[in-house]
């Protein structure tokens, strides 16, 4: 597999896995909080909170990885903004749709199922603050600088590309 050209490919791919990681390591903590508060129903409360939290903030970083795919393509930009939006409106339908669904479920702990919810945003931001933090990505990233001078190099009558020859300098 080749490296991906997009600066932002490492990053997303660290995020992605570190998240993953805090995730299980929150799910643990948030269903045993969950079920010394509500017993079975705050421990699956929790564990589902914390799974909608990864997965809606795995969407957004997924989406934006398939959409680097396409670097270098004529319309890679229109594809790459397509494909993010496309991947917000997922995740607006699929979060109503859940929210609707999951409010009227008996089983459903209000308060942990929230409380988990935010927590899983929290940690997620920290985990991409850390990553971002410990990543080197350039200020100018993305490009590549030409490694020969074109006015060093002279054709065979001696002139150099401005037609200069070394006698007129």
């Amino acid at each position: 597999m080749n490296p991906s050209p997009v600066s932002s490919t490492p990053i997303l791919r660290r995020t992605l896995t570190w998240s993953a990681g805090a995730a299980l390591v929150l799910a643990l903590v948030a269903g045993g909080i969950g079920y010394a508060v509500d017993a079975t129903d705050g421990l699956w409360s929790g564990l589902i909170g914390v799974l909608l939290a990864f997965l809606f903030l795995g969407i957004t970083a997924g989406s934006i990885l398939f959409a680097n795919r396409w670097f270098g393509d004529p319309i890679y930009v229109q594809l790459f903004f397509a494909i993010v939006l496309g991947g917000w409106l997922v995740k607006l339908g699929l979060f109503l749709v859940l929210m609707i669904v999951l409010s009227g479920q008996p089983w459903i702990s209000p308060v942990v199922f929230f409380l988990s919810i935010v927590a899983g945003v929290l940690l997620s931001l920290v985990v991409d603050a850390i990553v971002l933090v410990r990543m080197r990505l350039p200020h100018v990233s993305d490009i590549d600088l030409p490694t020969v001078n074109p006015e060093d190099e002279a054709d065979a009558d001696g002139r150099d590309t401005r037609g200069a020859t070394e006698d007129d300098r």
